[in-house]
């Protein structure tokens, strides 16, 4: 695969301390006081005040009085994903919960569609997003961002025994995730007709089991997961790209951005952001 994307996106890094990616769901809505602990709400749009409690003075809006909204879309393992008993979990639910109790708060996760989640934290209905998002300049020009948490690297299923290459991947039909980073690096480098888009992961990997696209490009955590759950397909060695996940916010909202990255930085000097990492994906 040509080295100009992987380029581009570090210069991003460089110039923003930030960089890039995206997640996955449908939609229902839950309250997560931890990840294995949740319990149905109603939405609200009240506007209270709430005073950080990691080292600053400011004080920040959140939508309701002492939660912490979350939108996502819960199918994008490891990451978010749903629950046996309907709850959520994965690593940016515990990295959430982590960040709510540091601010004394209560994490409410909304789930919904991918895009609609990046919306939700846009327009004020959700206080911050977390849904594996990466920053770009169309994102930046609507959202402001913390600190980066994880990294994420882009890769591209495919059946077993299959011819598909980096090489050769402008000519296949790519099953993405709408609105994703993978669907838009597709779509930059191959045009729409090579990029057929679905609503989430788990769909984008069925329509490749039922051979309606060459491959999808993903993920890797959420790759890796498909994968060991549906026999007969692999991940190509070479990675398509890299990002750094971020927390979006209502752009403006400096001081809850504050806070998030204060309690963040906490949690990954003291380590348990990378122990949340390490439980849901073992080194290789």
């Amino acid at each position: 695969m040509k080295n100009f994307k992987k380029l581009a996106l570090l210069g991003l890094t460089a110039a923003l301390s930030l960089s890039l990616l995206a997640g996955c769901g449908s939609g229902t809505t839950g309250n997560a006081e931890t990840p294995d602990n949740n319990k149905e709400t109603t939405p609200v749009t009240e506007e209270s005040q709430a005073p950080a409690e990691t080292g600053s003075t400011a004080e920040f809006t959140t939508v309701e009085a002492g939660k912490l909204i979350m939108s996502t879309n819960a199918a994008f393992p490891p990451y978010e994903m749903t629950t046996d008993n309907g709850g959520y979990e994965g690593i940016d639910v515990e990295i959430a919960t982590a960040i709510a109790e540091k601010l004394g708060l209560e994490l409410q996760i909304d789930d919904m569609g991918f895009d609609a989640a990046l919306e939700a934290a846009q327009s004020g209905m959700s206080d911050m997003v977390m849904a594996g998002v990466t920053v770009n300049e169309d994102r930046l020009a609507v959202m402001d961002f913390s600190d980066s948490y994880a990294t994420g690297v882009q890769v591209v299923i495919v059946k077993e025994g299959s011819d598909v290459t980096l090489d050769n991947l402008g000519e296949q039909l790519i099953g993405v995730q709408n609105a994703t980073t993978g669907w838009q690096y597709c779509t930059d480098d191959f045009g729409s007709d090579h990029v057929a888009a679905f609503d989430n992961g788990i769909t984008a990997v069925q329509a490749l089991m039922n051979d309606q696209v060459d491959c999808v490009v993903i993920d890797q955590g959420p790759a890796q997961a498909f994968v060991s759950e549906n026999p007969g397909l692999t991940i190509l060695e070479t990675e398509y790209t890299v990002e750094d996940y971020a927390i979006g916010v209502k752009k403006g909202n400096t001081a809850l951005l504050d806070a998030i990255n204060n309690a963040l930085a906490e949690l990954t000097a003291d380590g348990t952001v990378q122990s949340i990492i390490d439980k849901y994906i073992t080194a290789e």
